[in-house]
């Protein structure tokens, strides 16, 4: 994805107040979520704090969501899904399943790093498979 692209992935966010809908916004620079009426940026998904409340993180909750991840195999393109499950308490733990082909492929626990979960994902896909596209670029 570049830096001038931006999408909105929608999602779940839950605590003890709760459950709400929300939208996650990543373009090539920042993660951003409104929650609560309150604006969250980051340049990970662990590092979500408060544009308001003097940097606030976000944290003592869970975040879910699902988003398109194509799977290129012999320069075909098929479609998958990633769903993502991101706590956020005394650390970040972040797991990623990509459904495909029939599979569910998991990262496990990969504390808040995405792109070490991505690729813990990426590395049990079938030979010659990869993912159709970037996701991040400095989350």
């Amino acid at each position: 994805m570049s830096s001038e692209s931006t999408e909105v992935w929608t999602g779940w966010y839950r605590d003890r107040s709760g459950a709400e809908a929300i939208a996650i916004t990543v373009d090539g620079q920042q993660v951003s979520a409104r929650i609560r009426g309150v604006a969250y940026t980051g340049a990970t998904f662990a590092a979500l704090s408060a544009a308001e409340k003097g940097g606030e993180a976000l944290t003592g909750c869970v975040l879910e969501w699902d988003l398109p991840l194509p799977v290129v195999v012999d320069g075909a393109s098929q479609q998958a899904t990633l769903s993502c499950l991101l706590t956020l308490g005394e650390r970040a733990d972040l797991s990623l399943t990509l459904h495909y082909g029939g599979t569910a492929y998991e990262s496990g626990i990969a504390g808040g790093d995405f792109e070490d979960a991505l690729d813990r994902v990426r590395r049990q896909l079938p030979a010659g498979a990869t993912f159709g596209r970037r996701l991040l670029q400095t989350a």
